[in-house]
Protein backbone atom coordinates (compact mmCIF):
# COMPACT_ATOMS: atom_id res chain seq x y z
CA UNK A 1 0.00 0.00 0.00
CA UNK A 2 2.59 1.98 0.98
CA UNK A 3 4.72 1.96 -2.82
CA UNK A 4 1.09 2.47 -4.56
CA UNK A 5 0.73 5.33 -2.58
CA UNK A 6 4.34 6.68 -3.55
CA UNK A 7 3.67 5.92 -7.72
CA UNK A 8 0.18 7.58 -7.41
CA UNK A 9 2.35 10.90 -6.11
CA UNK A 10 4.79 10.33 -8.53
CA UNK A 11 2.55 10.14 -11.18
CA UNK A 12 0.25 13.63 -10.20
CA UNK A 13 4.10 15.01 -10.29
CA UNK A 14 4.78 14.02 -13.68
CA UNK A 15 1.50 14.59 -14.95
CA UNK A 16 1.21 18.64 -13.67
CA UNK A 17 1.86 21.00 -16.54
CA UNK A 18 5.59 22.24 -16.05
CA UNK A 19 6.44 25.46 -16.02
CA UNK A 20 2.92 26.35 -14.12
CA UNK A 21 2.29 30.14 -12.85
CA UNK A 22 0.83 28.59 -9.77
CA UNK A 23 4.44 27.52 -9.12
CA UNK A 24 5.65 30.70 -8.36
CA UNK A 25 6.54 32.30 -4.60
CA UNK A 26 2.67 34.05 -3.38
CA UNK A 27 3.20 38.08 -3.60
CA UNK A 28 4.33 38.43 -0.28
CA UNK A 29 7.45 36.41 -0.92
CA UNK A 30 7.95 38.07 -5.09
CA UNK A 31 10.31 40.50 -3.85
CA UNK A 32 13.05 37.41 -1.81
CA UNK A 33 12.28 35.39 -5.12
CA UNK A 34 14.86 34.77 -8.25
CA UNK A 35 13.69 37.58 -10.39
CA UNK A 36 15.19 35.70 -13.49
CA UNK A 37 13.40 32.50 -13.02
CA UNK A 38 9.89 33.54 -13.38
CA UNK A 39 10.69 37.01 -15.01
CA UNK A 40 8.14 36.14 -17.40
CA UNK A 41 4.62 36.29 -15.53
CA UNK A 42 5.99 39.59 -14.45
CA UNK A 43 3.96 42.99 -15.54
CA UNK A 44 5.53 43.98 -18.53
CA UNK A 45 8.45 46.72 -18.56
CA UNK A 46 6.44 49.41 -21.20
CA UNK A 47 3.54 51.59 -20.63
CA UNK A 48 -0.05 51.29 -20.86
CA UNK A 49 -1.43 50.87 -24.24
CA UNK A 50 -2.46 54.12 -25.80
CA UNK A 51 -6.28 54.23 -26.48
CA UNK A 52 -5.80 56.35 -28.82
CA UNK A 53 -6.99 55.13 -32.75
CA UNK A 54 -3.60 53.86 -34.57
CA UNK A 55 -4.73 54.79 -37.94
CA UNK A 56 -7.50 57.59 -38.58
CA UNK A 57 -8.56 58.62 -41.69
CA UNK A 58 -10.38 62.27 -43.05
CA UNK A 59 -11.55 62.21 -46.77
CA UNK A 60 -11.45 65.26 -47.84
CA UNK A 61 -12.71 66.98 -51.20
CA UNK A 62 -10.46 66.35 -53.12
CA UNK A 63 -7.47 64.72 -50.41
CA UNK A 64 -6.92 62.37 -47.83
CA UNK A 65 -5.92 63.34 -44.63
CA UNK A 66 -4.08 60.69 -42.39
CA UNK A 67 -3.06 60.32 -39.06
CA UNK A 68 -0.72 57.78 -38.06
CA UNK A 69 -0.15 57.56 -33.93
CA UNK A 70 3.81 55.89 -33.66
CA UNK A 71 2.45 53.15 -31.43
CA UNK A 72 0.83 51.66 -34.33
CA UNK A 73 0.60 47.93 -32.83
CA UNK A 74 -0.25 48.96 -29.09
CA UNK A 75 2.46 47.80 -27.91
CA UNK A 76 4.34 50.95 -26.32
CA UNK A 77 7.15 50.79 -28.88
CA UNK A 78 7.39 53.48 -31.08
CA UNK A 79 7.36 53.16 -35.16
CA UNK A 80 10.25 54.67 -36.97
CA UNK A 81 8.58 57.70 -38.85
CA UNK A 82 10.80 57.00 -41.88
CA UNK A 83 9.51 53.82 -42.17
CA UNK A 84 5.82 54.43 -43.22
CA UNK A 85 4.95 55.40 -46.62
CA UNK A 86 1.58 55.92 -48.39
CA UNK A 87 0.52 54.08 -51.11
CA UNK A 88 2.94 52.25 -53.84
CA UNK A 89 4.65 55.16 -55.24
CA UNK A 90 5.86 55.56 -51.05
CA UNK A 91 4.93 58.61 -50.43
CA UNK A 92 6.65 60.33 -47.37
CA UNK A 93 4.80 61.85 -44.41
CA UNK A 94 3.80 65.53 -44.69
CA UNK A 95 4.43 66.35 -40.71
CA UNK A 96 5.43 64.31 -37.43
CA UNK A 97 4.62 65.68 -34.30
CA UNK A 98 6.80 64.57 -31.20
CA UNK A 99 4.18 66.07 -28.67
CA UNK A 100 1.27 63.76 -29.33
CA UNK A 101 3.66 60.73 -31.34
CA UNK A 102 1.72 61.00 -34.45
CA UNK A 103 2.72 60.97 -38.10
CA UNK A 104 0.73 62.70 -40.45
CA UNK A 105 -0.07 61.93 -44.35
CA UNK A 106 -1.74 64.52 -47.04
CA UNK A 107 -2.17 63.53 -50.21
CA UNK A 108 -4.57 64.09 -53.66
CA UNK A 109 -7.01 61.41 -54.22
CA UNK A 110 -5.43 60.39 -57.53
CA UNK A 111 -1.80 60.59 -55.79
CA UNK A 112 0.67 58.14 -54.43
CA UNK A 113 -0.27 55.74 -56.87
CA UNK A 114 -4.08 55.48 -55.56
CA UNK A 115 -6.64 53.29 -57.83
CA UNK A 116 -10.41 54.56 -57.88
CA UNK A 117 -13.49 51.98 -58.32
CA UNK A 118 -16.70 53.24 -59.87
CA UNK A 119 -19.34 51.48 -58.16
CA UNK A 120 -23.08 52.36 -59.45
CA UNK A 121 -23.70 54.39 -55.85
CA UNK A 122 -19.99 55.62 -55.32
CA UNK A 123 -16.21 56.64 -56.01
CA UNK A 124 -14.25 54.35 -54.01
CA UNK A 125 -10.42 55.47 -53.78
CA UNK A 126 -7.94 52.91 -52.43
CA UNK A 127 -4.48 53.20 -51.33
CA UNK A 128 -2.34 51.60 -48.51
CA UNK A 129 -0.16 52.55 -45.56
CA UNK A 130 3.47 50.62 -45.60
CA UNK A 131 5.13 49.60 -42.75
CA UNK A 132 8.69 48.52 -43.50
CA UNK A 133 10.91 48.82 -40.57
CA UNK A 134 14.46 49.77 -41.09
CA UNK A 135 17.19 47.31 -39.53
CA UNK A 136 18.13 47.87 -35.99
CA UNK A 137 21.16 48.98 -34.51
CA UNK A 138 22.29 45.44 -34.88
CA UNK A 139 21.91 44.27 -38.66
CA UNK A 140 21.77 40.84 -38.01
CA UNK A 141 18.30 40.78 -36.20
CA UNK A 142 14.92 42.12 -36.94
CA UNK A 143 12.53 43.26 -34.03
CA UNK A 144 9.05 43.78 -36.09
CA UNK A 145 7.53 42.74 -39.11
CA UNK A 146 6.52 44.73 -41.92
CA UNK A 147 2.56 45.52 -42.38
CA UNK A 148 0.00 46.96 -44.65
CA UNK A 149 -2.92 48.26 -44.22
CA UNK A 150 -5.84 49.01 -46.48
CA UNK A 151 -7.05 52.78 -46.81
CA UNK A 152 -10.27 53.53 -48.43
CA UNK A 153 -12.27 57.13 -48.83
CA UNK A 154 -15.72 56.32 -50.48
CA UNK A 155 -17.58 59.34 -52.37
CA UNK A 156 -21.59 59.37 -53.46
CA UNK A 157 -21.82 59.30 -57.28
CA UNK A 158 -25.56 60.55 -57.17
CA UNK A 159 -24.95 63.85 -56.36
CA UNK A 160 -22.68 66.82 -57.22
CA UNK A 161 -19.42 67.42 -55.54
CA UNK A 162 -17.53 70.88 -55.48
CA UNK A 163 -16.09 73.30 -54.05
CA UNK A 164 -18.26 76.12 -56.09
CA UNK A 165 -21.86 76.20 -56.54
CA UNK A 166 -23.01 74.68 -59.81
CA UNK A 167 -24.99 77.33 -62.14
CA UNK A 168 -27.69 75.42 -64.25
CA UNK A 169 -28.04 75.74 -67.53
CA UNK A 170 -30.86 74.63 -69.66
CA UNK A 171 -30.62 71.16 -68.40
CA UNK A 172 -29.24 69.93 -65.43
CA UNK A 173 -25.27 68.98 -64.18
CA UNK A 174 -25.94 65.11 -63.64
CA UNK A 175 -28.06 64.50 -67.16
CA UNK A 176 -25.00 66.68 -68.98
CA UNK A 177 -22.46 63.79 -67.54
CA UNK A 178 -25.20 61.15 -67.98
CA UNK A 179 -24.85 61.86 -71.53
CA UNK A 180 -21.02 62.04 -71.89
CA UNK A 181 -20.52 58.52 -69.93
CA UNK A 182 -22.90 56.40 -71.42
CA UNK A 183 -20.45 53.62 -70.62
CA UNK A 184 -19.05 53.25 -66.90
CA UNK A 185 -17.20 49.00 -66.55
CA UNK A 186 -16.45 48.36 -63.48
CA UNK A 187 -14.61 45.05 -61.73
CA UNK A 188 -16.21 43.97 -58.54
CA UNK A 189 -15.02 41.21 -56.19
CA UNK A 190 -17.81 39.22 -55.17
CA UNK A 191 -18.61 36.81 -51.87
CA UNK A 192 -19.13 32.81 -52.63
CA UNK A 193 -22.88 32.93 -53.92
CA UNK A 194 -22.41 36.45 -55.62
CA UNK A 195 -25.06 37.82 -54.13
CA UNK A 196 -22.68 40.85 -52.59
CA UNK A 197 -19.46 42.45 -52.87
CA UNK A 198 -16.39 41.32 -50.04
CA UNK A 199 -13.85 42.57 -48.38
CA UNK A 200 -10.27 42.70 -50.54
CA UNK A 201 -8.86 41.61 -47.51
CA UNK A 202 -8.00 37.97 -45.64
CA UNK A 203 -7.09 35.68 -48.56
CA UNK A 204 -5.40 32.50 -48.40
CA UNK A 205 -3.41 30.36 -50.72
CA UNK A 206 -6.18 27.44 -51.59
CA UNK A 207 -8.80 30.33 -51.62
CA UNK A 208 -11.02 31.28 -54.98
CA UNK A 209 -11.19 34.88 -56.03
CA UNK A 210 -14.79 35.72 -57.64
CA UNK A 211 -14.36 38.33 -60.02
CA UNK A 212 -17.23 40.31 -61.64
CA UNK A 213 -16.92 42.57 -64.52
CA UNK A 214 -20.03 43.96 -65.79
CA UNK A 215 -20.72 47.85 -68.05
CA UNK A 216 -23.49 50.47 -67.21
CA UNK A 217 -25.10 50.79 -70.47
CA UNK A 218 -27.47 53.82 -69.80
CA UNK A 219 -29.99 53.92 -72.18
CA UNK A 220 -27.15 52.75 -74.59
CA UNK A 221 -28.30 49.73 -77.11
CA UNK A 222 -27.70 45.99 -75.85
CA UNK A 223 -24.23 44.93 -75.54
CA UNK A 224 -22.30 42.13 -74.88
CA UNK A 225 -19.23 42.46 -72.15
CA UNK A 226 -16.02 40.80 -73.14
CA UNK A 227 -12.91 40.29 -70.68
CA UNK A 228 -10.17 40.92 -73.28
CA UNK A 229 -7.20 40.26 -70.93
CA UNK A 230 -6.31 40.36 -66.99
CA UNK A 231 -2.59 40.90 -65.45
CA UNK A 232 -1.83 40.58 -61.82
CA UNK A 233 0.96 42.68 -60.68
CA UNK A 234 2.48 44.07 -57.53
CA UNK A 235 1.22 47.59 -58.62
CA UNK A 236 -1.55 48.74 -60.96
CA UNK A 237 -1.27 48.45 -64.76
CA UNK A 238 -0.09 45.77 -67.03
CA UNK A 239 3.07 47.04 -67.66
CA UNK A 240 4.91 46.62 -64.40
CA UNK A 241 7.02 43.87 -63.01
CA UNK A 242 6.67 40.91 -61.87
CA UNK A 243 3.20 40.48 -63.54
CA UNK A 244 1.27 37.40 -64.12
CA UNK A 245 -0.97 36.71 -67.37
CA UNK A 246 -4.65 35.60 -66.17
CA UNK A 247 -6.57 35.96 -69.41
CA UNK A 248 -4.97 36.83 -72.81
CA UNK A 249 -5.56 36.19 -76.51
CA UNK A 250 -8.48 38.29 -76.74
CA UNK A 251 -10.67 36.29 -73.87
CA UNK A 252 -8.44 33.21 -73.22
CA UNK A 253 -8.37 32.59 -69.37
CA UNK A 254 -4.78 30.75 -69.85
CA UNK A 255 -4.90 30.55 -66.23
CA UNK A 256 -6.93 27.47 -65.96
CA UNK A 257 -4.83 25.46 -68.33
CA UNK A 258 -2.40 24.90 -66.18
CA UNK A 259 -3.05 21.55 -64.07
CA UNK A 260 -2.85 23.25 -60.48
CA UNK A 261 -5.40 25.54 -61.01
CA UNK A 262 -9.20 25.41 -61.43
CA UNK A 263 -9.68 29.58 -62.80
CA UNK A 264 -12.70 29.43 -65.62
CA UNK A 265 -15.08 31.77 -66.61
CA UNK A 266 -18.72 31.00 -64.99
CA UNK A 267 -21.29 29.93 -67.52
CA UNK A 268 -24.39 30.82 -68.03
CA UNK A 269 -24.65 34.79 -68.34
CA UNK A 270 -26.48 36.59 -65.45
CA UNK A 271 -27.03 39.03 -68.22
CA UNK A 272 -25.37 39.71 -71.57
CA UNK A 273 -23.83 42.73 -69.96
CA UNK A 274 -22.39 40.87 -67.33
CA UNK A 275 -18.76 38.10 -67.52
CA UNK A 276 -17.99 36.17 -64.01
CA UNK A 277 -14.59 34.19 -63.54
CA UNK A 278 -13.28 32.61 -60.99
CA UNK A 279 -9.10 32.58 -60.58
CA UNK A 280 -7.11 30.45 -57.81
CA UNK A 281 -5.69 32.67 -55.20
CA UNK A 282 -1.68 33.12 -55.59
CA UNK A 283 1.08 35.14 -54.51
CA UNK A 284 4.55 36.72 -56.20
CA UNK A 285 7.52 34.66 -55.30
CA UNK A 286 9.78 36.53 -53.10
CA UNK A 287 7.69 39.42 -51.92
CA UNK A 288 6.88 40.09 -48.52
CA UNK A 289 4.08 42.93 -49.16
CA UNK A 290 1.47 39.92 -50.07
CA UNK A 291 -0.88 41.77 -52.31
CA UNK A 292 -1.64 41.46 -55.89
CA UNK A 293 -3.48 44.04 -58.27
CA UNK A 294 -5.87 43.05 -61.45
CA UNK A 295 -5.64 44.87 -64.37
CA UNK A 296 -8.28 43.88 -67.08
CA UNK A 297 -8.75 45.07 -70.40
CA UNK A 298 -12.87 45.18 -70.68
CA UNK A 299 -14.77 45.82 -74.21
CA UNK A 300 -18.19 45.54 -75.51
CA UNK A 301 -20.13 44.48 -78.78
CA UNK A 302 -24.19 45.12 -80.12
CA UNK A 303 -25.33 42.14 -77.97
CA UNK A 304 -26.61 40.57 -81.20
CA UNK A 305 -22.91 40.48 -82.79
CA UNK A 306 -22.33 36.56 -83.12
CA UNK A 307 -18.98 35.90 -80.81
CA UNK A 308 -16.02 35.13 -82.85
CA UNK A 309 -12.20 34.85 -82.38
CA UNK A 310 -11.28 38.26 -80.96
CA UNK A 311 -14.64 38.98 -79.26
CA UNK A 312 -15.02 35.72 -76.80
CA UNK A 313 -14.52 34.51 -73.28
CA UNK A 314 -13.25 30.60 -73.19
CA UNK A 315 -11.94 28.44 -70.57
CA UNK A 316 -10.44 24.99 -70.41
CA UNK A 317 -12.03 21.78 -69.76
CA UNK A 318 -9.60 19.51 -68.07
CA UNK A 319 -11.99 16.86 -68.49
CA UNK A 320 -12.25 16.45 -71.82
CA UNK A 321 -8.79 18.77 -72.27
CA UNK A 322 -10.45 21.00 -74.97
CA UNK A 323 -11.25 25.03 -75.00
CA UNK A 324 -14.93 25.37 -74.44
CA UNK A 325 -16.81 28.85 -74.96
CA UNK A 326 -19.20 30.98 -72.74
CA UNK A 327 -21.20 31.20 -75.96
CA UNK A 328 -20.36 30.80 -79.63
CA UNK A 329 -18.83 27.96 -81.31
CA UNK A 330 -16.18 26.02 -79.83
CA UNK A 331 -14.19 26.31 -83.25
CA UNK A 332 -13.52 30.77 -82.17
CA UNK A 333 -11.04 29.13 -78.90
CA UNK A 334 -9.40 27.01 -80.94
CA UNK A 335 -6.58 29.87 -81.13
CA UNK A 336 -6.03 29.89 -77.17
CA UNK A 337 -3.98 26.41 -77.69
CA UNK A 338 -1.82 28.72 -80.27
CA UNK A 339 -1.88 31.52 -78.67
CA UNK A 340 -2.13 33.49 -81.79
CA UNK A 341 -5.67 35.17 -81.64
CA UNK A 342 -4.66 38.51 -82.85
CA UNK A 343 -3.15 41.48 -81.03
CA UNK A 344 -3.40 41.59 -77.37
CA UNK A 345 -5.55 45.00 -76.25
CA UNK A 346 -3.36 45.88 -73.57
CA UNK A 347 -0.32 46.03 -75.66
CA UNK A 348 -2.14 48.87 -77.30
CA UNK A 349 -0.40 52.51 -76.17
CA UNK A 350 -3.03 55.60 -75.62
CA UNK A 351 -1.86 59.53 -75.30
CA UNK A 352 -1.52 60.07 -71.82
CA UNK A 353 -4.01 62.37 -72.25
CA UNK A 354 -6.71 59.90 -73.05
CA UNK A 355 -6.11 57.70 -69.54
CA UNK A 356 -9.11 58.34 -66.81
CA UNK A 357 -8.57 58.59 -63.35
CA UNK A 358 -7.80 55.35 -61.70
CA UNK A 359 -6.11 54.37 -64.81
CA UNK A 360 -9.01 53.82 -66.55
CA UNK A 361 -9.48 54.91 -69.75
CA UNK A 362 -11.94 54.03 -73.05
CA UNK A 363 -11.99 53.79 -76.65
CA UNK A 364 -15.02 54.05 -79.48
CA UNK A 365 -14.47 52.98 -82.67
CA UNK A 366 -15.68 55.19 -85.63
CA UNK A 367 -18.99 53.93 -85.79
CA UNK A 368 -19.21 53.82 -82.25
CA UNK A 369 -20.13 50.01 -81.71
CA UNK A 370 -17.34 49.33 -80.00
CA UNK A 371 -16.04 50.68 -76.54
CA UNK A 372 -13.38 49.16 -74.38
CA UNK A 373 -11.65 50.26 -70.98
CA UNK A 374 -8.85 49.17 -68.55
CA UNK A 375 -10.11 48.61 -65.04
CA UNK A 376 -8.15 47.75 -62.50
CA UNK A 377 -8.92 45.55 -59.16
CA UNK A 378 -6.94 45.66 -55.48
CA UNK A 379 -5.29 45.49 -54.19
CA UNK A 380 -6.04 42.09 -53.52
CA UNK A 381 -4.21 41.56 -49.72
CA UNK A 382 -3.30 38.39 -48.84
CA UNK A 383 -2.75 36.64 -45.47
CA UNK A 384 0.89 35.87 -44.22
CA UNK A 385 1.85 33.04 -43.40
CA UNK A 386 0.22 31.44 -39.81
CA UNK A 387 2.13 31.70 -37.28
CA UNK A 388 0.31 28.08 -36.33
CA UNK A 389 3.37 25.87 -36.63
CA UNK A 390 4.95 27.05 -33.16
CA UNK A 391 1.49 26.64 -31.54
CA UNK A 392 1.09 23.21 -32.76
CA UNK A 393 4.62 22.74 -31.45
CA UNK A 394 3.32 23.99 -27.75
CA UNK A 395 0.26 22.74 -28.10
CA UNK A 396 2.21 18.84 -29.08
CA UNK A 397 4.50 18.86 -26.27
CA UNK A 398 1.70 19.84 -23.91
CA UNK A 399 0.01 16.71 -25.21
CA UNK A 400 3.00 14.70 -24.58
CA UNK A 401 3.12 15.78 -20.96
CA UNK A 402 0.10 15.06 -20.34
CA UNK A 403 0.08 11.48 -22.14
CA UNK A 404 3.85 10.75 -20.25
CA UNK A 405 1.97 11.33 -16.79
CA UNK A 406 -1.22 9.65 -17.29
CA UNK A 407 1.17 7.31 -18.40
CA UNK A 408 3.29 7.08 -15.65
CA UNK A 409 0.20 6.73 -12.94
CA UNK A 410 -1.32 4.01 -15.35
CA UNK A 411 2.38 1.88 -14.69
CA UNK A 412 2.32 2.84 -11.07
CA UNK A 413 -1.04 1.48 -10.55
CA UNK A 414 -0.28 -1.71 -12.63
CA UNK A 415 3.05 -2.56 -10.29
CA UNK A 416 1.12 -1.21 -7.14
CA UNK A 417 -1.46 -3.92 -8.15
CA UNK A 418 1.36 -6.41 -8.95
CA UNK A 419 2.53 -5.79 -5.90
CA UNK A 420 -0.58 -6.32 -3.80
CA UNK A 421 -0.98 -9.81 -5.67
CA UNK A 422 2.59 -10.82 -5.04
CA UNK A 423 2.17 -9.92 -1.39
CA UNK A 424 -1.25 -12.00 -1.35
CA UNK A 425 0.52 -15.09 -2.86
CA UNK A 426 3.38 -14.64 -0.52
CA UNK A 427 0.31 -14.98 3.00
CA UNK A 428 -1.06 -17.61 1.23
CA UNK A 429 1.91 -19.72 1.12
CA UNK A 430 2.61 -19.17 4.80
CA UNK A 431 -1.04 -19.92 6.11
CA UNK A 432 -0.21 -23.24 3.70
CA UNK A 433 2.36 -24.42 5.62
CA UNK A 434 0.84 -23.27 8.84
CA UNK A 435 -1.72 -25.29 8.36
CA UNK A 436 0.81 -28.44 6.89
Amino acid sequence: VVVALLCWAAGEVAAYPPWHPSWGHPPSRGAQADSTAWSWVEEPRFPATSSQQPVAVQCQEAQLLLTVHRDLFGTGRLVNAADLTLGPAACKHSSLSRAHNTVTFTAGLHECGSTVQITPDSLIYRTLLNYDPSPASNPVIIRSNPAVIPIECHYPRRENVSSSAIRPTWSPFNSVLSAEEKLVFTLRLMNDDWSAERPFTGFQLGDILNIQAEVATESHVPLRLFVDSCVAALSPGADSSPHYTIIDFNGCLVDGRLDDTSSAFVTPRPREDVLRFRIDVFRFAGDTRNLIYITCHLKVTPADQTPDPLNKACSFNKARNTWAPVEGTRDICGCCEAGNCGSSALSRSLHPMERWPGRRFRRHDPEGKEAEADVVIGPVLLSGEPGAGGQRQEGAQGGVTAVLGVGTALLCVVAAVGLAGAVLATGRRRCSRASA
